[in-house]
């Protein structure tokens, strides 16, 4: 084959077809609703570790090392990048050996004559097979894999973010509820000595013995709730064992009434949250591999061109296999055309196209999406800083009352119903500021999560 019949194929397997791939444009806004510093908060990629507590550290660490989801994760993403290789062969020659002995008997009655009755035959060759990526469509399969690969990387680091912000979730519950059972315990404790003292009274024949069955009431209601604290406890536990891969059998966090550090932390700039944010790396890397498929698509709508070639030795007698006279040799070209496939390929090109506006519309949304979880954070933080100050503020007022009930009580001038309204109100205080505390430092775990805080280092 003359070179000047290489030029136009050379020439034509630089076109790419399809689109090239550009970002759509999307207005995240200057700023978030609920005011915060334009100067983003430098998270670090541990960033459980801004809240201070060993703890935390410890089982978020054993999370991210054994969690199975997030191991399953790794290996997707593993596979994606092992299967960009197999897209990129296709842009290199096949050269396979094939290497064959065989016997082959005739029959003696033939009706044409047989010199040989038994031939042997020997042949190896080299065969080389190569399909022109005329129109671009392999190195479209190629982006397209690459884009699939990056997103399985940043579906990785979305998923090591949510695992551990559950962890850390689950452990600031855990540590709300071991502060409420601090709270019950002491409840409990000063109730039986009410109820002691009221009995005492009652067996005195000072009063009539109501005091003593509405303090034992009391007694027995704050062992209820006790009682479900340590059963949500129990739960939350659980919860943080499969987080670390363990058996809830053989897992235990002890209990501590120690509240971690409240951290500040500053959104930034809507801008500068969507650039971070795993999730929409993954999504943009989706619509990058659409976009390449669209070309991959257009291409198998238009002629093919394949190479080939063999060369070898061939022999009908094992001695003079290896003679020069032996070798083989073929070169051939051949051309290939969808003429007539019942509207197969462009119903494919247009399914194509189709996916891409899927990826575009899932694209905006996860944007909006990651704007909300923002906005949403920024507003429970800000409310549960409003309700903390009005509940220390009730608390000191329910122990004012507390303190004056029980003085009319001691003087004869009210009942003893009025010492238990006012306990049971300080109980009931004391305990939704110990579950405040807890979701205060959850939003802002969620707060960490929305901004992409800790996607790095996978």
């Amino acid at each position: 084959m003359k070179a000047s019949l290489f030029l136009p194929i050379v020439f034509l397997s630089g076109c790419t077809l399809g689109p090239d791939f550009s970002l759509p444009g999307f207005d995240a806004g200057k700023n978030f609703k609920q005011p915060t510093s334009s100067r983003a908060t430098r998270i670090p990629d541990a960033w459980w570790t801004l809240f201070d507590d060993p703890e935390l550290t410890r089982l978020t660490n054993k999370a991210i090392a054994a969690n199975n989801d997030l191991a399953a994760a790794r290996a997707r993403r593993n596979t994606a990048r092992a299967l960009t290789g197999v897209d990129r062969a296709r842009l290199f020659p096949q050269l396979d050996l094939n290497s064959g002995n065989g016997i082959n008997r005739a029959s003696s009655d033939n009706i044409f004559p047989v010199v040989d009755l038994e031939t042997q035959n020997y042949r190896t060759s080299f065969d080389l097979a190569y399909e022109v990526d005329l129109w671009g469509g392999n190195r479209r399969s190629i982006q397209a894999a690459e884009a699939e690969a990056g997103a399985a990387d940043s579906l990785l680091a979305a998923q090591r973010l949510g695992i551990a912000s559950e962890v850390a979730r689950q452990y600031f519950l855990l540590r709300g509820l071991d502060s409420q059972q601090a709270v019950l315990n002491d409840t409990i404790a000063s109730r039986q000595e009410s109820f002691t003292l009221e009995s005492s009274r009652t067996n005195a024949g000072l009063t009539d013995g109501i005091g003593t069955t509405r303090a034992r009431t009391e007694v027995e209601l704050a062992k209820n709730d006790l009682a479900n604290v340590q059963r949500q406890r129990g739960a939350a536990e659980h919860a943080l064992a499969v987080l670390c891969g363990s058996r809830p059998a053989g897992f235990s966090v002890s209990n501590k009434i120690t509240i971690p550090k409240l951290p500040e932390i500053q959104a930034g700039l809507p801008a500068e949250v969507i650039a971070r944010r795993p999730d929409m790396r993954a999504a943009e890397r989706k619509l990058r591999a659409e976009n390449a498929r669209i070309g991959v698509a257009q291409a198998a709508l238009y002629p093919k061109i394949s190479l080939t070639g063999s060369a070898g030795l061939e022999s009908l007698s094992a001695s003079s296999f290896l003679d020069w006279q032996s070798r083989v040799l073929s070169l051939g070209a051949g051309i290939a055309g969808p003429l007539f496939d019942g509207g197969a390929n462009r119903a494919n090109y247009n399914a194509s196209r189709s996916k891409y506006e899927e990826s575009l519309s899932a694209y905006r949304q996860t944007m909006l999406v990651a704007l909300r979880e923002v906005e949403d954070a920024l507003v429970d933080i800000k409310g549960f800083a409003r309700s903390r100050n009005a509940l220390e503020a009730a608390l000191a007022s329910s122990l004012d009352t507390r303190n004056l009930a029980s003085e009319r009580y001691e003087k004869g001038l009210s009942s003893y119903l009025e010492v238990v309204d006012a306990e049971r109100s300080i109980l009931n205080i004391r305990l939704t500021l110990a579950e405040l505390h807890a979701q205060q430092r959850i939003s802002l775990t969620s707060l960490a999560q929305a901004l992409g805080g800790g996607w790095n280092g996978i």
